[in-house]
């Protein structure tokens, strides 16, 4: 009797989970020899490694917004075993298998666990900041927008640099494509909220009557020099797809997917500006599959009023929305044809809500998701394109007790039978007498008031399941240790040790030749 059927528990987690145990124990058991070789496999691969110092044609860079390495390890067990892996620990994602790696300190210039805005800002200037700012220099303090409209206080992106010397550029994300992380790139503001004009009137009147851009503007006027795409003009950003359409129409426009939706906006429409000067906006799966990369001018695809759903959620959604892959892939083929080269930022922004949400489920199967858009880069790009994958900051996510191997990851901790070595026959307890999951979280909205929750007969798989905390708060916060960064191509063996977070724009920029 296997043990899923021990533990009376579903053999399959959902998600599209976890292949049962019966089928994963009938592939050849490990030995003393297999462990041997496959250690010495990776040793014999990292031989081969050579640094490649040429210049990079071409620079994408990945985001997994909050995707600590507890994520990155969870994930990749849970990629294993919803493939049917005998285990799941033995797998790799994508990125992990790229030859170079290092540390980033995710510091702040005034926080020692930071928010999205200044780790991201960090990335793409070069520079560390305050927290809710993005790409402006860290002497400018709160809401000083008159300060931040100085140009000795706005730190130029390595996107305004590349699009200065002809490269297309491009921004993806699930998230907002006004968020913190997508914003960053393009964008200019002390304070991350001022996503749309309504939002820059709540939070300083002053701004926005001295006429200061909110951010979904700033990704319209976001422009260095004309660009010719595909024999059309291009004035910014060649694509930019993701969530947020909410900020770009007025309130009195109705939203194409949602009845009795309306944009936010005060002013204008951005998405009738956008095509008014030659662009192409899309809002649901059936535009986006219909843009040709070989004809196509700048292209805007706004796929949900906010955020777009989870990898989980994504199939039910209404109109249909294209997948990070499917985005990555189409982005790749875009832009590759820029006759200079491109600078692509991938963002999987709803890794973080996952997580601030207490909900690891969703969040590791967006860190999948991710894995898989990095594989369909790795597939596509030129051996010319510097490929590096990061996170901006972590969670608090833990993995925690003695599970057994193979033991479902998002499920109750099993342990093994000291004597037999054999898993055992039931869950672990806690001194409360009540068995617990492998993961969970230092803080958030799965902690209970008074005694601890009984989790015995509960779905711990459940997409809606919530891990339980230590301390009780509303929405989980980030954590503030180092966050892994993977790199591949041309210069990627600068990422070497423990490094600053800002120094990913400095190996960038020397790749393209800017620095």
């Amino acid at each position: 009797m296997n043990l899923m059927t021990k533990l009376g528990l579903s053999a399959v987690l959902l998600s599209g989970g976890l292949a049962p145990l019966t089928a994963q124990t009938a592939q050849k058991p490990e030995t003393k020899e297999t462990f041997r070789a496959r250690g010495r496999a990776e040793v014999e691969a990292n031989e081969r490694i050579r640094p490649d110092r040429r210049r990079a044609r071409n620079v994408i860079l990945f985001v997994g917004d909050g995707m600590g390495v507890a994520t990155v390890t969870a994930a990749r067990i849970l990629d294993g075993q919803q493939h049917g892996m005998k285990y799941g620990e033995e797998n790799k994602l994508s990125f992990e298998k790229f030859p170079f790696l290092a540390h980033s300190k995710t510091y702040q210039a005034n926080q020692q666990v930071s928010d999205s805005a200044p780790t991201m800002t960090s990335i793409v200037t070069g520079s560390k900041a305050n927290d809710g700012s993005l790409s402006v220099a860290p002497n400018v303090l709160g809401d000083d927008f008159a300060a931040a409209a100085k140009p000795e206080n706005r730190l130029r992106t390595i996107l305004e640099q590349a699009e200065e010397r002809g490269l297309w550029t491009g921004v993806v994300s699930t998230a907002r494509l006004t968020h913190a992380t997508p914003g960053a790139c393009y964008a200019h503001t002390p304070n991350r909220d001022a996503e749309c004009d309504a939002d820059l009137a709540k939070i300083s009147p002053e701004a926005a009557a001295a006429g200061y851009p909110d951010i979904a503007r700033q990704l319209l006027d976001f422009h260095v020099k004309d660009t010719r795409m595909n024999g059309k003009i291009s004035r910014g950003l060649e694509l930019a797809w993701g969530g947020g359409r909410s900020k770009f129409l007025r309130a009195a426009d109705p939203d194409p997917e949602y009845p009795g939706t309306f944009g936010e906006r005060k002013d204008r429409n951005l998405t009738a500006e956008w095509t008014g000067r030659g662009g192409v906006y899309v809002f649901d799966k059936k535009g986006f599959d219909a843009i040709d990369p070989a004809t196509t001018g700048p292209v805007l695809g706004l796929f949900e009023p906010s955020h777009m759903q989870y990898e989980l959620d994504r199939a039910k959604d209404k109109a249909g929305e294209p997948s990070l892959a499917e985005m990555t892939e189409k982005a790749i083929r875009i832009l590759k044809r820029g006759p200079k080269g491109f600078f692509l930022m991938v963002e999987a922004g709803r890794i973080d809500h996952g997580h601030h949400a207490g909900n690891a489920a969703r969040a590791l199967n967006d860190a999948v998701a991710l894995s898989r858009a990095v594989e369909q880069a790795v597939r596509l790009a030129s051996d010319d394109t510097l490929i590096i994958v990061t996170a901006d900051h972590s969670h608090t996510l833990f993995m925690n007790g003695y599970p057994t191997r193979g033991n479902p990851i998002l499920g109750l901790v099993v342990g093994n039978d000291w004597k037999t070595g054999l898993p055992e026959t039931a869950p672990s307890k806690a001194q409360d007498g009540k068995p617990y999951t492998t993961l969970g979280y230092a803080n958030g909205p799965g902690a209970a008031a008074g005694d601890r929750k009984d989790l015995t007969g509960v779905d711990t798989a459940a997409p809606d399941f919530k891990q339980q905390a230590l301390i009780p708060l509303g929405s989980e916060t980030h954590g503030g240790e180092d966050v892994a960064i993977y790199a591949r191509g041309p210069h990627a063996y600068l990422f070497q040790g423990t490094m600053e977070e800002n120094s990913i724009y400095w190996v960038m920029s020397k790749a393209l030749g800017i620095w």
